[in-house]
């Protein structure tokens, strides 16, 4: 009976050791975790974009992060044979005013696609999260609403060495960014048609609608 109830325990004991995460398997598991998804997972084949015109809208919040994504976006650009005359850049003050300056470009006209780029940073509150859902929202919401491709470039990260890892060297994700723009302003050019003809580039610079053309008769899209 006795040697039965010892042999119990030392199989609990087992069962109980097999559970429990050693120090180097956690350790192993926070390294991963800050790897994960670093590096890019999305191939992009021959993308000719000499002929597209990009929006960039970047945050002055985490500007040399920023300015690093943004550099890997405008090189993407340029190995896509999109000319530097034909790339806007414009600022905003932090991430959350990027779904609105994205509206405004896309109203414009003036652009094919926009790319919103920006970091923000895990902080001791719930402001990351409240602004990292509204960001994320509505520049999705511009793309729907206008047509105009808006590209997701705004970096959540927890840590600032998760930013690092996604901001500079081989895995700068500004680059996917860059030609995901081309790729998207290809597509819909594709599905909506080419434009003939293509006004200055910026805000407040597509041609005004003339009085006479304005249809009074109904209201709406129609």
């Amino acid at each position: 009976m006795i040697g039965r109830v010892l042999l119990l325990i030392a199989l609990t004991a087992s069962m109980v050791a097999g559970f429990t995460p050693s120090e180097s398997r956690a350790f192993v598991t926070r390294q991963s975790s800050l790897k994960m998804g670093a590096d890019s997972e999305v191939s992009f084949g021959n993308l000719d974009g000499k002929d597209v015109r990009v929006g960039i809208i970047r945050t002055r919040w985490n500007d040399e992060h920023v300015t690093n994504l943004v550099k890997g976006a405008r090189d993407a650009l340029k190995e896509c044979n999109v000319k530097e005359e034909n790339i806007f850049e414009t600022e905003v003050p932090g991430s959350f005013e990027l779904p609105l300056a994205a509206r405004f470009l896309a109203l414009s006209g003036t652009v094919d696609a926009i790319i919103c780029a920006g970091v923000l940073i895990k902080g001791d509150t719930m402001h990351f999260e409240y602004i990292c859902d509204t960001v994320t929202s509505g520049i999705m919401s511009v793309g729907l609403q206008t047509s105009v491709p808006c590209v997701l470039g705004v970096l959540t990260c927890l840590n600032e060495d998760q930013v690092v890892a996604r901001s500079t060297g081989d895995n700068n994700h500004g680059s996917d960014w860059g030609k995901t723009a081309v790729e998207m302003a290809l597509l819909r050019s594709e599905a909506l048609g080419a434009k003939k003809g293509m006004s200055k580039m910026g805000f407040g610079s597509a041609e005004p609608v003339k009085e006479s053309e304005v249809k009074k008769d109904r209201v709406g899209f129609f």
